[in-house]
């Protein structure tokens, strides 16, 4: 090889490296650019997927409506005594289950039995009192007509003698002298006198015994008073078995005892609240802000969480919706015609009724424990 040939085949070869480095420098160059963009690729990537997780959880959640001022709520009725006295029998303990028609608590009745023996013996006098009244007027009703007819027969009997008086009377009167004494005539006027005498007695016993009527209706009348005497009686035996029964407290359902301030051999009072019976049946009361009740309707489906059960999911619909917010039936309603007035957003009770079958854990579900419930406007 010449070395004309030999510079010749150095630069071609100087030439080869060179552009090698030139290409090794552009492919740098273009994995460097590849870097950098990768970040903006990433974010641009997880803002789109962001932007469309918010559009379908607000697609999910546009017709939904939820609040943090919930709680449980049921039925607790208030058991208190119609009677005062000691308590003899206790047959319930806090937070016991009772059911209906079970006993749950007694008070001294001794003082009571005796009213109620005291009530069933004037019921029985009242009974023959008015068995008496009514033959009374039985026999009046006979007795009566036939006074009067014997009155009357009285009458005519003591006219015929004074008659005959009279007679003998003129005849001593009217007589010669010679043919009667003045004994005679004496005696002929005792006797007018004394015939006289027996008829105006006749005559006032007849007037006596004409009142027929008036003796029945008497009779008649005394039958209705011992018959309003015999109801009287009956209603009072009747509210002294009541009085009675309130010696014994039954459960008027089934529930669950809760407040008991009672202990065997406690004294209680008529009306004193005695112990709470909270029925098993519950719902839910949401505090729903005014804003958000424009297109709730009752039928609304629920869906409910509660605080004290995790992982529990209640379902139910909105039941009703109260007429009126809290602020208005309150002890104390705001009177926003006076002073200065600030605009508060109300909150109206609404009631949630549950509609799935109550899980065993939820047994017994306190009242007034936490509740967020989730509304699905329709």
């Amino acid at each position: 090889m010449s070395p004309a040939d030999h510079d010749v085949h150095e630069r071609e070869a100087d030439q080869r490296s060179s552009g090698a480095e030139d290409d090794d420098r552009n492919h740098h160059g273009e994995d460097e650019k590849s870097r950098s963009r990768l970040p903006l690729i990433i974010g641009g990537v997880l803002i789109v997927v962001a932007i469309i997780a918010a559009l379908i959880y607000w697609i999910a959640t546009a017709g939904e409506v939820s609040t943090d001022d919930a709680y449980t709520d049921g039925s607790a009725i208030s058991i208190a005594s119609n009677v005062s006295g000691y308590v003899t029998a206790l047959n319930i303990n806090d937070n016991s289950f009772v059911h209906t028609g079970d006993l749950l608590l007694t008070i001294d009745s001794r003082e009571d039995a005796a009213s109620l023996q005291q009530a069933q013996a004037n019921l029985m006098l009242a009974q023959s009192q008015l068995v008496s009244a009514q033959v009374d007027l039985q026999e009046t009703m006979v007795k009566a007509p036939a006074q009067l007819q014997q009155a009357e027969a009285q009458l005519a009997q003591a006219q015929a003698q004074e008659m005959n008086a009279a007679r003998e009377f003129r005849m001593q009167t009217s007589a010669d002298q010679r043919a009667t004494s003045a004994t005679d005539v004496d005696q002929a006027t005792a006797q007018l006198r004394s015939a006289q005498a027996s008829v105006k007695q006749a005559q006032a016993q007849v007037a006596t015994a004409s009142l027929v009527s008036q003796n029945i209706e008497t009779a008649q009348q005394t039958v209705v008073q011992r018959q309003a005497q015999l109801a009287q009686a009956r209603a009072n035996l009747a509210a002294a078995e009541t009085k009675l029964s309130y010696n014994e407290i039954r459960a008027p359902q089934d529930g669950w005892i809760t407040m008991r301030n009672a202990d065997l051999g406690t004294y209680v009072q008529a009306g004193q609240q005695i112990f709470y019976i909270v029925s098993p049946a519950f719902w839910v009361t949401a505090n729903f802000k005014e804003t958000q009740l424009a297109h709730m309707r009752p039928g609304d489906h629920v869906r409910m969480t509660v605080d004290a059960y995790p992982g529990v999911i209640l379902y139910g619909h909105v039941g009703s919706i109260q007429a009126g917010s809290g602020a208005r039936f309150s002890a104390f309603p705001a009177e926003n015609a006076t002073g200065n007035f600030v605009k508060i957003v109300r909150r109206v009770p609404v009631k949630i009724v549950i509609d799935n079958t109550k899980p065993t854990q939820l047994a017994g579900l306190p009242l007034g424990i936490s509740v967020e419930p989730v509304v699905t406007i329709k």
